[in-house]
């Protein structure tokens, strides 16, 4: 038996660890678990230590207090609202761009980054002027008596104007990468149109579809900039709870912004893990995202 050979005769390059292809994986995973850390496990622990300051009875107050139920009701629920609406034209927007060439698609794909790109104020304050009582949106807007600005309805315009992007650039990579002969097999089995689209196409966009929808529900929660120029802020009606807790800061009250946010933070948190067990079951389904 050759020296190098173990008991059973396998060579002694077996025996040992198999090294990782890429080396530095206890490095890069110190520098990632630090960074996170710093960034975002920091911050939210101090939230939770400053919360200390105060009496659980008060931190149930503050938290359920009747201006904050409102302010939670109109943030995520129009948050939802607007995530909804950007899962359907966000899908559609990229549908057009990867499946069709026409003159000025690429100005059209440039312009789905401009909320990206586009400071949240200004934007506020553009949507602002276009749908206020006399823009060039809001007057026949207000002849058929809707009031944009100034109501919830702005609030929906704003965080579908800020979500967007994230629905279409997370749709687009996945109809970009799919087998066009699955579609080509549905259609000559005597699959229709719509039905290649539902059974087909739809099935396999579906975790990408889900994904860009968490982000655009995320992102829209914590809107703040583009919102408060086209609220009216008014308590009770059209005031978020980003705002809110500004307000409590303003007031000096720190603690009451502390209960609010780390509020905000349990409830985004449950309503993500709803969003990644959805998302994972539509990875589990048979026949999704594979060909």
């Amino acid at each position: 038996m050759p020296a190098d050979a173990g008991p059973a005769g396998a060579p002694a390059a077996r025996r040992r660890r198999a090294r990782p292809v890429h080396p530095g994986f206890r490095l890069t995973l110190g520098i990632t678990l630090a960074w996170l850390g710093l960034i975002v496990l920091l911050p939210i622990a101090a939230a939770f230590l400053k919360l200390t300051e105060l009496s659980p009875a008060q931190i149930w107050d503050i938290a359920t207090g009747a201006r904050a139920l409102a302010a939670y009701r109109l943030s995520f629920g129009l948050s939802l609202a607007a995530a909804l609406v950007n899962l359907v034209f966000g899908t559609v927007t990229a549908w057009v761009l990867v499946r069709y060439r026409f003159p000025g698609r690429r100005l059209l794909d440039a312009m789905v980054d401009l909320p990206f790109a586009l400071p949240t104020a200004v934007a506020g304050i553009a949507l602002a002027t276009l749908y206020a009582e006399h823009g060039w949106l809001g007057r026949p807007l207000a002849l058929l008596g809707i009031d944009v600005a100034s109501s919830p309805a702005g609030i929906l315009v704003a965080l579908v104007f800020v979500g967007l992007p994230f629905v279409v650039r997370t749709v687009q990579p996945a109809l970009q990468e799919l087998d066009a002969s699955l579609e080509e097999a549905a259609a000559s089995l005597g699959a229709s149109r719509w039905q290649n689209l539902r059974w087909v196409v739809a099935r396999q966009i579906a975790p990408a579809a889900l994904t860009g929808f968490a982000l655009a529900f995320s992102r829209a929660v914590g809107e703040y900039g583009s919102v408060i120029f086209i609220a009216g802020n008014i308590p009770y009606v059209s005031e978020i709870a980003p705002l809110l807790i500004v307000v409590r800061l303003e007031e000096y009250d720190y603690a009451g912004a502390t209960v609010l946010a780390v509020t905000m933070l349990l409830i985004s948190f449950a309503m993500l893990m709803v969003i990644n067990l959805l998302q994972r079951w539509s990875h589990s389904r048979p026949g999704a995202g594979s060909a």
